[in-house]
């Protein structure tokens, strides 16, 4: 049963992934919480592995597309390797670990409630035919210090929540950088794929100093307990990113994103409401 349930995971944040365009932790982290309580630490690691496989999959239709920013990327990219190392670091430091680790869930159960709040703000837009942001006379700011900001805000994110941070990447490079809609979403994903890797080793590497424990593999050491969650989780996601973008051309995507806000909300309530 606890495979189907991991799967089931990895299949529904696939979808949402696929239909929506967002991060698959935003669904993972939650639902592990919801189906096997409170453990953010090892979620997180996990979740990390799969973001990874999630961006390498995202990158290579976007660089077909031709969709990327390249001046862009060769400094965003670097201040988020710097980004997601302090973001790791920070997730494991005393405010986090061990018995505080409820502590790091409630501060995912705050970004939740962002989430929540930018798809609703993407749903009203869309519900108006009004643009979510309107950059189309604008030239894109390729400055290397405010793009190197905007990476290292997204490193700090994924490092510290354990998220793909591409509802964080996206809007700011929208906002700050001038940049259309289609470009931010692909250079959102070669910044994931670029650092999620990095991530998940150093995040994987001190899974020990937080006493992790998990039902489903008791006998295990917690980085081995990371990977196969991963292992189990990733392929239904990849199928579940596919069929996603398949229906994105299918479904009403309103409503399908008010049925995501309603499940985002609802796991912010849980994550936030994590007891010690």
């Amino acid at each position: 049963m606890d495979y189907i349930t991991l799967s089931a995971i990895g299949l529904t944040m696939g979808f949402f992934g696929g239909l929506l365009g967002i991060g698959g932790s935003a669904i993972m982290i939650p639902a592990m919480v919801f189906s096997f309580g409170e453990n953010q630490h090892l979620y997180q690691a996990s979740a990390m592995i799969c973001n990874f496989v999630v961006g390498v999959s995202s990158t290579l239709a976007h660089h077909k597309a031709n969709a990327l920013h390249k001046p862009v990327l060769k400094t965003m990219v670097p201040l988020a390797l710097v980004g997601i190392v302090a973001g790791v670091a920070w997730s494991n430091s005393a405010m986090f670990s061990a018995g505080n680790s409820y502590v790091l869930a409630r501060v995912f159960g705050g970004f939740l409630v962002y989430v929540a709040l930018y798809n609703g703000y993407k749903l009203y837009c869309s519900l108006r035919h009004e643009p979510e942001v309107d950059v189309s006379g604008h030239a894109i700011v390729s400055t290397p210090w405010v793009s190197g900001l905007v990476g290292l805000v997204t490193g700090l994110s994924a490092g510290l929540l354990g998220i793909g941070a591409g509802t964080v990447a996206t809007p700011i490079q929208q906002l700050v950088l001038k940049m259309p809609m289609r470009r931010a979403m692909s250079n959102s994903a070669v910044t994931i794929m670029s650092i999620a890797w990095l991530g998940a080793l150093y995040k994987n590497a001190t899974l020990g100093k937080h006493g992790i424990a998990f039902e489903m593999f008791p006998e295990d050491n917690p980085v081995w307990i990371s990977i196969k969650i991963a292992a189990i989780v990733a392929p239904t996601a990849f199928l579940g990113g596919f069929l996603g973008a398949h229906m994105m051309h299918k479904l009403p995507r309103n409503v399908v994103r008010m049925v995501f806000i309603v499940i985002v909300v609802l796991a912010a309530i849980r994550l936030l409401t994590v007891k010690s």
